[in-house]
């Protein structure tokens, strides 16, 4: 799932965080900056380890005495670290969720956003070089969504927080927030999961692997290990394409766009052949998804991050869902959007029957589809505030 359209390339600290003892992370006077924290060698549980792992991260607020005030966002699949804008000049991707006097108010609790491993936006990933300098292109690891929550547990360790406050994700966000609920219940307080279910489906693997395949059989990816040689971008667009289709609703793109052409564009006219005609204004929005998303986003990740959500499966070697979550410890907040198409509002509410008790889906009214978990996540404020952020 994609970020907001106005993310481009992070903030970068001056000095990485490894560097920082916890003190220092808590008195961390600027808000939304990237830092790297080394967490040692990782073993995935598909097979595969790397020697040296960093993820990158940023904070907003300030730790309290007792590290009772943490709360981690989790990104969707193409989304950076910068969920708020803090003390920096580029807009968050939840600024309408995040900062002070907002739902989470970092003037009372102290935010932390990891880019999950496998990533481009700081942490290790395919382009990062192994110990001999070469990127890692094709050797780098299959990555589950398991295996990103233990990485951002050694994270939490690092940073000297024991229990999150809450665990807060949409989309491919909201897999890891409910895997940390399942993998390390006594360590999350809240766990709020919008718009995802217990498990990707048949429909949305399908999706994603015809994502995977556009970049995979662009000729420029040579098998992952492009770096240094022409990039798929071609691949990688087309990937975009088809998942943008799945983030916006029909509704949306029948009102914004209709059958008109682009501009002075004629899809009519196709004087030199078929593949000259003009765009219609679908086409050319599109396209233009395409081109944002080549500019700041690695091919590599794309299928890392990709594959890792098509792995989401809560109750996988778990003996099913119900099985998984019947005894978990913290307290679940639901919503789905009513109107996505990529992951139906029904998953949702399957989630909650698999949870303890009654566990209420709240939903999102948003024409848009899926990406309204994004651009509309303030209409569930006032329920988080009554339900999870309450200091």
């Amino acid at each position: 799932m994609t970020v907001v359209d106005r993310i481009a390339t992070p903030h970068i600290a001056t000095a990485p965080a490894s560097d920082l003892p916890t003190d220092a992370v808590r008195t961390q006077p600027r808000d939304g900056v990237v830092r790297t924290l080394g967490i040692g060698a990782l073993e995935f549980e598909a097979g595969g380890a790397l020697p040296d792992v960093e993820l990158a991260f940023e904070t907003w607020g300030s730790l309290n005495a007792d590290a009772s005030n943490a709360v981690l966002i989790q990104h969707a699949l193409t989304g950076s670290t910068h969920v708020a804008q803090g003390h920096t000049d580029e807009p968050g991707w939840w600024d309408a969720l995040v900062g002070p006097g907002k739902p989470v108010d970092t003037e009372k609790y102290f935010v932390v956003a990891a880019n999950m491993v496998g990533g481009c936006y700081g942490s290790t990933g395919p382009a990062s070089p192994d110990p001999e300098g070469r990127p890692w292109g094709s050797r780098f690891p299959f990555v589950t969504i398991r295996d990103s929550v233990r990485a951002e547990a050694r994270l939490a360790d690092r940073l000297g927080i024991r229990r999150w406050h809450a665990v807060v994700g949409g989309s491919m966000g909201g897999a890891r927030a409910l895997e940390w609920g399942a993998t390390f219940p006594e360590r999350v307080k809240h766990c709020v999961v919008v718009a995802i279910g217990a498990y990707s489906t048949a429909e949305q693997i399908a999706l994603a692997q015809a994502q995977i395949l556009a970049i995979r059989q662009d000729p420029n990816f040579r098998d992952g290990d492009y770096y240094g040689e022409a990039t798929p971008d071609a691949g990688l667009g087309l990937a975009r394409r088809i998942a943008h289709i799945s983030y916006r609703s029909e509704t949306e793109l029948g009102y914004r766009f209709g059958r008109r052409g682009q501009a002075t564009e004629d899809p009519f006219d196709a004087r030199e052949g078929v593949a000259s005609r003009g765009r219609y204004q679908v086409e050319s929005y599109l396209d233009h998804q395409a081109e944002k998303l080549v500019r700041r986003f690695d091919a590599n990740s794309y299928l890392i991050l990709t594959e890792a959500l098509m792995s989401h499966d809560v109750g996988r070697g778990r003996g099913g869902v119900v099985r998984a979550l019947c005894s978990t410890a913290p307290e679940f907040f639901l919503a789905a959007v009513d109107s996505d198409r990529l992951y139906f509002p029904e998953q949702s509410e399957e989630l909650a029957e698999a949870l303890p008790g009654k566990v209420p889906v709240y939903r999102i009214d948003a024409e848009i589809g899926h990406d309204g978990f994004l651009t509309e996540i303030g209409q569930l404020g006032p329920e988080l505030r009554r339900h999870v952020f309450t200091l």
